[in-house]
């Protein structure tokens, strides 16, 4: 059988496990297809910027290491970061189930050292979408500070007028922050790409139903013989 649960027997390090990469954007809606796709094929859902706040939250160690940097507002450096991932990846859930990852790597030297560490992904997927889209998507988000509740202008209001009224919205949604957001992500993007030779390009500025299609259709296709290994 080509399909993904064939492919991935629940033994440690089965090699045909997804390893499954997002790339793209802030509101290029990695997010949504990461819990679609972990829900569906029971991939553990690993977003690097929550596994950060976990870490410190817990003060381990490598938490630890990071609130020092993040407290003085210095970069994190990568092998710390690296490190946060890496723990998480090695675990057994990981290594039996397969995952799906978001919010790393973000540069070619972070990809190359996520594969030296033995966590290659076998499948990268670029979730392509305007920019336009990607600031109407996030300008228009809105919380509710009383309830904490998530809104958007167009696609999910608010139920009432009062509570229109008191909704904010959070400056890293503002549409200058989105840009600035767009093109940090767009100038790394040529050498990902070419990195990661054999990944794929989905358009994201579709509705979540349909992009996911896009991704169950391109996932669920056996691996080439060889795992998707990067050009050097």
């Amino acid at each position: 059988s080509s399909g993904i649960n064939a492919e991935c027997p629940l033994r440690p390090g089965a090699p045909q496990c997804p390893r499954v990469i997002l790339q793209g954007p802030r509101g290029s809606g990695k997010g949504t297809q990461a819990s679609l796709l972990a829900a569906k094929y029971g991939l553990v859902n690993i977003s690097m910027v929550e596994l950060i706040k976990q870490a410190i939250a817990d003060n381990s160690k490598v938490g630890n290491m990071m609130s020092t940097y993040i407290e003085k507002k210095m970069m994190v450096p990568d092998n710390i970061v690296l490190k946060c991932l890496t723990e998480r990846l090695a675990k057994l859930d990981c290594s039996t189930k397969g995952w799906v990852l978001r919010g790393y790597p973000r540069s070619r030297n972070q990809a190359e050292a996520l594969a030296d560490a033995g966590f290659a992904p076998n499948r990268v997927y670029f979730l392509d979408c305007p920019t336009d889209t990607i600031v109407e998507r996030l300008s228009l988000r809105r919380t509710d500070p009383t309830t904490g509740g998530q809104f958007h202008l167009i696609y999910n209001p608010p139920p009432s007028l009062e509570m229109k009224r008191r909704l904010k919205t959070n400056p890293k949604d503002a549409e200058a922050a989105v840009d600035e957001d767009v093109l940090s992500y767009e100038s790394p993007l040529e050498e990902m790409m070419d990195y990661y030779s054999t990944s794929q390009t989905i358009n994201a500025d579709q509705d979540p139903h349909t992009v996911f299609e896009s991704l169950e259709n391109l996932l669920v296709k056996p691996l080439p013989k060889q795992t998707l290994r990067a050009t050097l």
